[in-house]
């Protein structure tokens, strides 16, 4: 386990220091459509430049390097509880050769570990594959766009939102409208439908791993996706919340099946540093 607890000490150096390149080039594309001399053009482009000199120097994108949150498909017979010391000793020490900001406190001492890691913390997922390769995505969620994400519980009578996607539409509006710039976007958004809070609020994330360029399955799921994010960054908002054309770079979009008496949408929103990436054992 000594070259797999490496590889992720090197997972984490890769996701904290170097955005992934889809969101980059979005990024770019964004940069290219505001308007010269404009508020949303100078944010993009000191944008642009911090991704390339944290590349350059190895150094964390931003100074909230987040809460880890690991998806891992691991093969049938590979131990779920040495995977997890694993990767518990990898984020003790990538958090001292990074370095990573220090962030899982104590919720009744208010100490903090000084590791990333405790109760907890990491976050991690496991699922059982019948593949023989380990999959280990990490995602490092930073917590100003954390705190923004809202769950509903349709039908909403606020928002004429009944239980359709013409009312998750209207949720994801809404959350952004809310927010008004805050959680340092373009944001990527993460939506989950389906029966219960906590299948939701999980699928939301998950839907942050996928690339920008990612093409829903589900037609009419796609279709929303596109039109969110057209409505979205027509609300002027914009980069940092400066104003302009980009408010979002994506929206993503998971779906459950639902009891016949619920019907939870959650949204998750990702900043522009959309920091998540692959080790493949």
């Amino acid at each position: 386990m000594l070259k797999l607890r490496d590889g992720i000490v090197e997972l984490y150096r890769k996701v904290a220091t170097s955005l992934p390149p889809d969101v980059e080039e979005a990024i770019k594309a964004a940069h290219a459509v505001e308007k010269k001399g404009s508020n949303a053009k100078r944010a993009l482009q000191i944008i642009l430049e911090n991704i390339r000199l944290a590349r350059e120097t190895v150094r964390p994108l931003c100074q909230d390097t987040g809460v880890p949150v690991f998806y891992v498909k691991n093969p049938i017979g590979i131990s779920q509880m040495e995977l997890e010391k694993t990767i518990i000793e990898a984020t003790r020490i990538a958090t001292e050769r990074i370095p990573l900001r220090p962030n899982a406190v104590d919720i009744i001492t208010e100490k903090n570990s000084g590791d990333n890691t405790g109760i907890g913390f990491p976050v991690l997922y496991f699922k059982e594959t019948q593949g023989s390769t380990l999959t280990i995505d990490l995602m490092m969620k930073g917590a100003g766009c954390e705190n923004i994400g809202q769950t509903y519980k349709l039908p909403y009578e606020e928002l004429k939102a009944n239980r359709d996607l013409e009312g998750v539409r209207r949720c994801v509006l809404d959350a952004v409208c809310k927010v008004q710039g805050k959680g340092c976007p373009p944001y990527i958004l993460g939506i989950g439908i389906g029966a219960t809070k906590d299948q939701v609020t999980r699928l939301s994330k998950e839907q942050l791993m996928r690339k920008i360029q990612d093409v829903n399955e589900i037609s009419s799921i796609s279709d929303i996706e596109k039109r969110l994010l057209k409505e979205i960054n027509s609300l002027g908002i914009g980069p940092l919340g400066f104003g302009g054309k980009t408010t979002a770079l994506g929206v993503k979009i998971g779906v459950n099946h639902r009891h016949p008496a619920s019907y939870f949408v959650d949204i998750s929103v990702s900043c522009w540093a959309n920091r998540r990436g692959r080790l493949i054992w």
